[in-house]
């Protein structure tokens, strides 16, 4: 493999787009692991999650965000902001676009972010237009005029992460506008993500597949205590991870756990089949339901919940 200064490309893309526009799921697609949590509601990336992608003419680290949106939290602006400190510190930013959804105010304000963006830092910022496999030939035409419109684009990229169609295209783009320079970090590393936040997500993603609408902004998950248990044979290891899971309200909490506790369970067997995997051993998942009332607005829970931006 050649990884001289002179051709190989590495650095920092970004991802950027309002909640649910795929950016975790191209992330992952991109990656070819899962390094980031997907839901279908929106808002659920917390973390700046680097997904690493190794080519043999390039090295992306992934940069993953939360959602722009226009906040009404402090966790919301809090979001906001880690968002814009990072497309600062990158060298390429993709703008998500769905192509399923028509561009809409929230698409107008991130584009006039990113257009001052690129007039003081003269960063290239690359329209991706994802989930092109939800809508046919004409509806995709439409979108990609949409989107040329919406402001002055590095290139245009339209794609599927969940088919895999044009993935490889966006990173064959997104390289291209990498600095020259060695590999980051050694080919087998997928993501420098901390394995106990990476646990936290996949426990935050089960909870929230399935639930109502107003449970993924009051859902917040802290790993208290990972312990190997002890007097297990060698070759039959077992983690004990306790688990507690915060919610805002008493209601909240009731929707978690399920009648007799059943959706806790369904929650927990979820999430165990992706620790376990992740960890590369069998975990016995010990989660706690706990009421933080009013969190998301109140700065001393915020920092207790692991919020510390």
């Amino acid at each position: 493999m050649n990884t001289d200064e002179s051709t190989y490309r590495a650095g920092f893309a970004c991802l950027v787009g309002r909640p649910n526009a795929g950016k975790s799921t191209l992330t992952n697609a991109l990656v070819g692991e899962k390094v980031a949590i997907t839901s279908s509601k929106p808002q659920t990336t917390r973390h700046t999650i680097r997904g690493i992608l190794t080519k043999d003419d390039g090295q992306i680290v992934l940069v993953d965000t939360p959602g722009l949106h226009k906040p009404r939290t402090l966790l919301g602006e809090r979001l906001n902001d880690v968002v814009r400190e990072t497309l600062l510190d990158v060298d390429v930013i993709g703008f998500c676009l769905p192509a399923d959804q028509k561009v809409g105010p929230g698409d107008q304000y991130i584009a006039k972010d990113l257009a001052e963006l690129q007039r003081v830092r003269r960063k290239p910022v690359v329209a991706i237009v994802t989930k092109t496999d939800k809508v046919d030939r004409e509806r995709l035409a439409e979108h990609l005029i949409e989107v040329d419109r919406l402001g002055e684009w590095a290139e245009i990229v339209p794609c599927s992460a969940v088919s895999g169609r044009q993935v490889e295209d966006v990173a064959k783009v997104l390289t291209s506008y990498l600095p020259p320079s060695p590999k980051l970090y050694p080919d087998d590393v997928l993501t420098d993500e901390p394995q106990i936040v990476m646990i936290a997500e996949l426990i935050r993603e089960a909870a929230l597949e399935g639930v109502r609408d107003e449970l993924p902004h009051s859902l917040a998950v802290v790993v208290e205590e990972m312990v190997p248990r002890e007097g297990r044979p060698e070759d039959k290891p077992l983690m004990d991870v306790r688990v507690n899971v915060f919610v805002e309200r008493s209601s909240q909490k009731a929707i978690i756990i399920g009648r007799g506790g059943s959706r806790l369970r369904e929650v927990g067997t979820t999430a165990r089949e992706g620790i376990e995997k992740l960890l590369g051993q069998k975990v016995y998942l010990d989660l706690h339901v706990k009421v933080a009332k009013d969190w998301q607005r109140d700065p001393k829970q915020l920092g207790k919940l692991g919020f510390n931006f």
